[in-house]
């Protein structure tokens, strides 16, 4: 009762192509591979230090007050 049989798959799968047509789901899939690498690589981005925070943080500023009263 709680599975389909293969004639519902294969009336799913006609509205399915008829919806989006037979060009639009493989772009549809490169979008989402796009989205998955653009995501890896910020995320590897993140992990790696950022060489302009390192630098900086060495440095010490002095901070002199004016003495013009």
């Amino acid at each position: 009762m709680g599975s389909f049989s293969m004639w519902h798959w294969l009336i799913v799968l006609v509205i399915v192509l008829l919806l989006f047509g037979r060009g639009k789901i493989p772009e549809l899939m490169g979008d989402v591979a796009k989205g998955i690498k653009s995501f890896k690589k910020g995320m590897t981005d993140e992990d790696a230090p950022d060489a302009s925070n390192t630098t900086a943080a060495g440095k010490t500023v002095d901070h002199k007050a004016d003495e013009t009263k």
